[in-house]
């Protein structure tokens, strides 16, 4: 009896360690630990539906590019790109990412060098040549959560501003002029109150780039970038640069927010990168937001949904961040593209449900 009962304890033992290596331990845009998901339950092989596709095969060429770039040239110095994440779970490593990508360039720039259809819009070769691994939501404080992610949607919005202050545009999009730290210990509401103006206590630590509106500015610190344009006619793109590391909290009002960032000019959309200088360049269809810590960055999705009562399937890359998506393993936000109101935002947004089933793709 006691030699069957230690190898039972034995086989218990060995069941608990098993279940244990498919967790993941998932952690906030400060490396702590956050919370623990059972991932076999969230992430399971299965195939893409025989549907229509909808995307940019050009387009999604661009951001590949610029992303495997970026693993290329910053993996190094940015720890964000050496972890595998959620993905580990399912065995997935760093090389099978970077695969991925180097596949998914050359078969899409063979595609359209030959001009015939992309390869990655033909549902039997991607269930052929991919491992398709169905993403269900896990969300900790949501009991009720369906078995599809939820899908956000961001824009670049055009706005109208001054170069210098007027009565209408008078709150300034900031900008640093060096890489001292001092900012950190200032709220969005400590910088609105006047610290950085004429008798502020800082002033002369950063410049004005722009003068907007107090709307304007709410919508440049949610959105993250911002093409503004001059009464003169001419426009220029601003991209967030640096913040001052409190954390976004869900829920709270805009306005009462703490997190604030600081602009610089850009001369493209920009998407996630350590640093300003090093952001990958986006385009709008084929670009998606989500959680870089946990589900990491240069991740090709797949969502399949229904448009009209059509099934549809759109494929694109995780090469941008938030911090409502620091921890977030339910949600990815959708890059629609640029708007000159936001009612036309809206009217573009009905092309995309709000929940719909997610993929990754993984080379074989």
């Amino acid at each position: 009896m006691k030699k069957i009962f230690l190898t039972t304890l034995a086989f218990g033992l060995l069941s608990v360690n098993t279940a244990l290596a498919k967790q993941y331990q998932a952690v906030d845009e400060f490396n702590k630990k956050s919370f623990l998901v059972d991932s076999d339950k969230y992430l399971k092989n299965e195939s893409l539906s025989n549907t229509d596709f909808d995307f940019s095969e050009k387009d999604l060429l661009k951001v590949l590019i610029n992303t495997r770039e970026y693993y290329q040239k910053f993996s190094k110095e940015d720890p964000v790109v050496q972890r595998i994440g959620f993905l580990e779970s399912a065995d997935i490593t760093l090389e099978n990412i970077t695969d991925t990508l180097d596949y998914l360039i050359n078969i899409t720039q063979d595609d359209i060098k030959e001009n015939r259809k992309s390869r990655l819009k033909d549902n039997d070769f991607i269930n052929k040549n991919f491992k398709v691994i169905r993403w269900y939501p896990f969300n900790s404080k949501d009991k009720k959560q369906t078995e599809k992610i939820r899908i956000t949607k961001y824009a670049i919005f055009t706005h109208t501003g001054s170069k210098v202050k007027t009565k209408e545009f008078n709150i300034p999009l900031l900008g640093l002029k060096s890489d001292d730290i001092f900012y950190k210990k200032y709220t969005k509401q400590d910088v609105l109150s006047g610290i950085y103006d004429k008798n502020g206590k800082e002033f002369g630590k950063v410049e004005p780039l722009v003068y907007l509106t107090r709307e304007g500015l709410e919508e440049a610190l949610m959105e993250g970038t911002l093409l503004v344009k001059y009464p003169n006619g001419k426009s220029e793109f601003f991209n967030v640069d640096r913040n001052n590391s409190i954390a976004y909290v869900k829920g709270l009002n805009p306005k009462k927010q703490k997190r604030y960032w600081y602009f610089k000019q850009v001369n493209s959309i920009n998407g996630y990168g350590s640093k300003i200088e090093n952001r990958i360049k986006v385009e709008a269809g084929v670009t998606f937001a989500g959680d870089v810590f946990n589900i990491g960055l240069g991740r090709i999705v797949a969502l399949e949904y229904e448009l009209n009562g059509k099934p549809k399937t759109k494929i694109g890359v995780v090469a941008d961040t938030g911090g409502a998506f620091l921890p977030n393993l339910f949600q990815l936000d959708y890059l629609a593209g640029i708007f000159k109101t936001r009612q036309d935002f809206i009217n573009d947004s009905k092309n995309l449900p709000p929940y719909v089933k997610v993929y990754f793709l993984i080379k074989k």
